[in-house]
């Protein structure tokens, strides 16, 4: 059995969803009355430096949020910019909506080279607050099917899901957006 994460995903599976919206706090609303996912953690501005987009330096601006549906992390995605990205990219070729999983790895630059000795491509490269870089990757059809996110499993990625994914156990429907820190 694998190892599982303090929000109860497994090491090396599939640890969040992903989708991009126009409207931030509008989706996380309609997340949480729809879908009872919640309360939604919001990162603002998260313009990594250093980050690259397909081998080149990009400059993307995105806020994102992040809460639980069950042991599921649902990341909503709001792209702040036109810059090109992997946000970009996906709008441009089938709107808004679903973008990646998130697969959680011990080491992402390890599990990165296994993917692409299976033929995905990386395509974009970040560091995270909660330590680390994140990798995605897609399988040689772009945004066509969803990336691939290798998240890195740091203690500091753990404990902060991990807070996340309590705050939704007992959930009452009550201030659905929270700072992410």
């Amino acid at each position: 059995m694998a190892a599982l994460l303090g929000y109860g995903q497994p090491l090396g599976g599939v640890a969040q969803t992903a989708f991009i919206v126009p409207d931030l706090h509008e989706a996380i609303h309609q997340w949480a009355r729809d879908m009872g996912a919640g309360p939604f953690f919001v990162l603002p501005h998260l313009l990594a430096p250093g980050q690259t987009y397909r081998g080149a330096e990009s400059r993307a601006d995105v806020t994102l949020a992040m809460g639980f549906a069950g042991h599921m992390l649902i990341e909503l995605i709001q792209p702040l910019d036109d810059h090109p990205s992997v946000y970009r990219e996906t709008r441009e070729l089938r709107g808004f909506g679903f973008h990646h999983l998130g697969i959680a790895c011990a080491d992402v630059d390890a599990a990165s080279q296994e993917y692409q000795a299976r033929g995905y491509h990386e395509a974009y490269r970040a560091a995270v607050p909660t330590g680390g870089e994140v990798i995605y990757l897609d399988d040689g059809s772009g945004a066509a099917r969803g990336f691939l996110e290798l998240l890195p499993v740091t203690p500091a990625m753990d404990e902060t899901f991990t807070r996340f994914w309590e705050a939704s156990r007992h959930w009452d429907g009550s201030d659905p957006v929270r700072p992410f820190g």
